[in-house]
């Protein structure tokens, strides 16, 4: 059955692959968990993705693809770009904790696909300094240290639920504690503005 229909059977396997690696990170993820998951053998598996590397590494073009879309469709007004970015993380927490999982079986080592990740954080740097060059972001601040903290500051409450819930007695996935985090990164979002707009007056 699943034969007859190989695109569904692809779509099926990365699901199935993404939970188990959420559920174990990459080295505890096991193909015979993925096949069962995905409802097939593992022949299959390794019909479309040759081993539990490849499949990994199908997982990141994906979402390095759908990344690169999100940021290309990043809001110009650097006010909405923290609530942005919350938005979105939240809506993908297979991936947060596939990154966590990752930080904890490699450290600060190489990870698979770097040279292809590491270009997509360069876009974003990239994009962000012609935001300062423009204006639209204060040049007070060093680039490479200011898209670090906007990706903790929206990252962090997710990737850290029980902490999110010590200090503010709700839940990550609580409506109250939502809106309560976009109100405040809008609020945030303010100090990486030029101090002249920050101000109220042109840069």
């Amino acid at each position: 059955m699943a034969t007859r229909d190989p695109q569904r059977t692809r779509e099926r396997i990365l699901a199935a692959a993404l939970a188990e690696f959420s559920a174990h990170g990459f080295a505890g993820a096991r193909v015979n968990a993925i096949a069962r998951r995905a409802r097939i053998n593992k022949r299959m598996l390794y019909h479309y993705f040759g081993d539990k590397q490849g499949l990994f590494r199908e997982i990141l073009r994906r979402k390095l693809a759908e990344r690169a879309a999100w940021l290309a469709a990043e809001p110009e007004n650097p006010e909405e770009i923290l609530a942005y970015w919350f938005d979105l993380a939240r809506g993908d927490m297979d991936w947060i904790r596939l990154l966590e999982w990752e930080a904890l079986q490699v450290g600060s080592g190489k990870v698979i696909d770097e040279e292809r990740r590491a270009g997509l954080f360069a876009s974003a740097l990239a994009r962000l300094r012609r935001g300062q060059e423009r204006g639209r972001l204060t040049r007070d601040l060093d680039g490479r240290q200011m898209l670090l903290s906007m990706m903790a500051l929206t990252l962090y409450p997710l990737a850290f639920p029980q902490i999110t819930r010590l200090v503010t007695g709700l839940s990550v996935t609580d409506p109250k504690f939502q809106k309560s985090r976009l109100e405040f990164l809008h609020q945030f979002a303010r100090a990486f503005r030029p101090a002249s707009v920050r101000g109220g007056t042109r840069g």
